[in-house]
């Protein structure tokens, strides 16, 4: 199969799945996956798509060289094509980067100063791997917004928790950054619930989660390889025409 054509079943069985588990906004949020290796190729979710609906053959292929690419019937979202276009071409490792609203982490997001905590095992997945913008400015409808967002993310951070926003995931495939995006809203809705407790928390200290980290970074099976390729499976059964 072309390449390109496994990306956009790839992402196409992203967006169902973050439907599934309600991780999106109806035809908000962005999804992206760079086809080319300078990040100046990438595809994303035309404007009005619901992610439970997005197939394979939907995903705009958008070239940031062209500078047309905002005008037309088939322009993409000026906020997404702010974010990714710079994101794809600035942050190597972000070869997939996907943008959601998604509830329990965004519920973190509001919270004053917050760290992500090193509660469980899954939360220790990202010791050391987020970044934390806190200052929210509106919408992302200036073309400089990729760049500074870019920059908070840097050379060795896949998660950016965004104040009063949402968050981003990147990572250097659809299989991986999905995975980190399931795994981070899970652990995010365990802080919520530990918190809302109002009892002291339990934390990991500094040192197990370090190892625990590059335990899931060392893992030796492809984790999440086989995670997108079982939910591939399921959505074959049960709405295969993700893939269309």
């Amino acid at each position: 199969m072309h390449p390109e054509s496994q990306l956009r079943i790839d992402l196409a069985a992203a967006f169902r799945w973050a439907a599934r588990l309600g991780l999106h906004e109806g035809i908000a949020n962005h999804f992206s996956v760079a086809t080319n290796a300078a990040g100046s190729q990438f595809l994303l979710n035309p404007v009005g798509a619901h992610f439970s609906r997005i197939r394979a053959r939907d995903l705009l292929l958008l070239n940031t060289a062209e500078s047309a690419t905002l005008e037309g019937e088939n322009a993409p979202d000026p906020t997404a094509w702010n974010l990714h276009a710079e994101l794809h071409q600035r942050v190597p490792h972000a070869r997939c980067i996907l943008h959601t609203h998604m509830k329990y982490a965004t519920t973190l997001c509001c919270l004053q100063d917050f760290v992500f905590l090193m509660l469980d095992q899954n939360a220790c997945r990202f010791y050391g791997r987020i970044a934390y913008d806190r200052n929210y400015a509106g919408m992302a409808l200036d073309a400089s917004e990729g760049a500074r967002v870019a920059q908070l993310l840097g050379a060795d951070k896949s998660v950016l928790f965004m104040g009063n926003h949402g968050v981003i995931v990147v990572a250097p495939t659809v299989a991986q950054a999905l995975d980190e995006l399931c795994y981070l809203e899970k652990a995010a809705e365990l802080q919520v619930l530990a918190l809302s407790t109002g009892r002291p928390l339990a934390l990991v200290p500094e040192a197990v989660a370090r190892l625990a980290c590059s335990q899931w970074n060392d893992y030796p099976t492809r984790f999440s390889e086989l995670h997108l390729q079982a939910v591939k499976n399921i959505l074959d059964h049960e709405a295969s025409d993700y893939a269309l």
